[in-house]
C-alpha cells in the first residue's frame, strides 16, 4: 500500500489562490479536481491520499470534507484554523458538525514567511494546539528555517499532540544551504511526537534543472534523525507540477529512499501516514 500524505485541490471558479503569483507560477494557475488527481497518480501505485488546505479561508475546509466523503481515494483531510485566534476551537467544533467531519484528522495554519517568526510559540497558539491534541487532532507544521525555532518551542510545550512537519521545513535547496536548518531539524527530531513529510522538495530546488543528488544531503539527514519509522511520502501535487510530474515526484522519493529495508519502506510509504492521520 502507498499513501500520499500531502496534496491539494482547488477550484478557481470558487475562489482565487492568491499565492499563485508571477509568470513562473502560471503553469499551475488552473483548477485541480479529484479527476485530475486520479489521472496524475496512474502508474504511481498510490492507494490513498491526505487532502491538505491551501488558503486561509474558513469555507475551504467544509469543501475538502465533502470531497473526502464522496471519494474513497481521499482518506483524511488537514483543514485550516487561524491557530492563535480566541475562537479557533469554536470553529473546529463547527467543522466537526459538518458532513464528512469524520475525515478531519489534522489542522494546519500558515507559519512559513509569517510576519511574526515567533507565531507558533505565541501563548495563544500553544493553548489552541494543546486543545487540538486533547481532541485527537494532528497538527501540521508549515515552516521554513526562520520559523523552526518557534516550532520547536510549540512542540516542547505540547508533548501530548501529534505533530507532522510538512516539506522537511523547506530548506534552501536551490542555494545549497543546509545550516541552520540541519541543526534546528536535529533538535526538532528529538521530540518523539513529531513525524516528518518528505514532500515539497522540487519546489525548493531549481525547478528546471534539479537532480536527485541535490536533495540527498537533506533527505539523508531527516532519515538519520527521524528514522524511517517517523517519515512519510508526500507529493505536494499540484504545486509540485512546477518542478515535475507526479510520477517524477514519486520516482524521486523512490531514489532517495532506495536504501531503506522493506520494513522501513512500509513506514515511509504508508504506516507513518496511516498512524498520523488515523486512516483505516
Amino acid at each position: 500500500m502507498r499513501i500520499d500524505s500531502h496534496h491539494h485541490l482547488w477550484d478557481l471558479s470558487v475562489r482565487d489562490q492568491e499565492w499563485i503569483v508571477g509568470d513562473e507560477m502560471q503553469t499551475i494557475r488552473r483548477s485541480y479536481a479529484i479527476s485530475d488527481l486520479k489521472d496524475a497518480i496512474k502508474s504511481s501505485r498510490i492507494d490513498r491520499t491526505v487532502l491538505v488546505q491551501t488558503v486561509t479561508d474558513y469555507s475551504e475546509t467544509p469543501e475538502l470534507l465533502a470531497i473526502a466523503q464522496s471519494e474513497h481515494l481521499v482518506g483524511a483531510v488537514v483543514g485550516w484554523l487561524p491557530i492563535d485566534a480566541p475562537d479557533a476551537i469554536a470553529h473546529l467544533h463547527k467543522y466537526q458538525d459538518l458532513p464528512g467531519a469524520e475525515y478531519l484528522k489534522g489542522i494546519r495554519d500558515i507559519a512559513q514567511d509569517h510576519p511574526d517568526s515567533n507565531y507558533l510559540a505565541k501563548p495563544e497558539t500553544i493553548a489552541n494546539v494543546q486543545k487540538l491534541g486533547a481532541l485527537g487532532i494532528t497538527y501540521d507544521l508549515l515552516t521554513k528555517t526562520p520559523e523552526l525555532a518557534a516550532a520547536i518551542k510549540l512542540v516542547r510545550a505540547c508533548p501530548d499532540v501529534q505533530f507532522v512537519m510538512d516539506h522537511i521545513s523547506k530548506p534552501y535547496i536551490a542555494k545549497k544551504e543546509i545550516e541552520p536548518w540541519k541543526t534546528l531539524m536535529t533538535e526538532l527530531a528529538t521530540f518523539p511526537n513529531v513525524l516528518c513529510k518528505v514532500s515539497g522538495l522540487v519546489t525548493e530546488a531549481n525547478w528546471k534543472t534539479w537532480d536527485v543528488k541535490d536533495f540527498k544531503p537533506y533527505v539523508d539527514h531527516v532519515i538519520e534523525i527521524f528514522t524511517p519509522q517517523r517519515l512519510m511520502f508526500g507529493s505536494d501535487w499540484p504545486v509540485a507540477n512546477l518542478g515535475g510530474t507526479y510520477l517524477q515526484i514519486v520516482e524521486l522519493a523512490e531514489a532517495l529512499t532506495s536504501g531503506l529495508s522493506p520494513s522501513e519502506a512500509e513506514f515511509f510509504w504508508h504506516k507513518s501516514a496511516a498512524a498520523a492521520y488515523r486512516l483505516s
